[in-house]
Order: C-alpha cells, then sequence, then structure tokens
C-alpha cells in the first residue's frame, strides 16, 4: 500500500515541454523528463492519457516555456465553464 509520500508524488500535475528539438512530458516537480516525443501533439496525447487515468491536469507550455493551455481531468465538484469547446 503506497505511503501518503508516494500516494502525493503520483498525484502530480503532468507539463508538456519543450525538449531540444523534440517534445517531452515532465511530472511537476520533477527535474527530469519523464519521456520524450517528436511532436507536441504527440507528448500532449500521451500526457492526457495519464491525465485521464490519474485524474491530474495537464500543462501545455509553448515552444518559448510559456504555460499556453491547461486541461483539467479532476474531480472538480465546481468545474469551471470551459470556453475552448
Amino acid at each position: 500500500m503506497p505511503t501518503s509520500k508516494e500516494n502525493y508524488m503520483s498525484r502530480r500535475n503532468k507539463h508538456v515541454v519543450p525538449h531540444g528539438e523534440m517534445w517531452a512530458v515532465r511530472t511537476e516537480g520533477a527535474e527530469r523528463v519523464g519521456s520524450i516525443y517528436n511532436t507536441q501533439g504527440a507528448a500532449i496525447e500521451a500526457a492526457k492519457s495519464i491525465a485521464k487515468r490519474d485524474h491530474l491536469e495537464v500543462v501545455i507550455h509553448g515552444t518559448d516555456g510559456k504555460i499556453r493551455d491547461t486541461d483539467s481531468y479532476g474531480n472538480d465538484p465546481c468545474p469551471p465553464k470551459d470556453k475552448k469547446y
């Protein structure tokens, strides 16, 4: 059974970040990336898959490293009205 620290560690949001000429999915607070992809789209799909499974948030960064979008897959009892869709 996971300890409370392990449970906290597994609940960290996923960030899609530039990684040289490629894109990576990095767990929030981690120093190293978890996986690397050829395109931002592939990295986003991988991050979304994890986020849906673990009820996390995906934070998408642009080529400049700044946050350009977020998607939440958590269990928010009062979710904001998403105007993207």
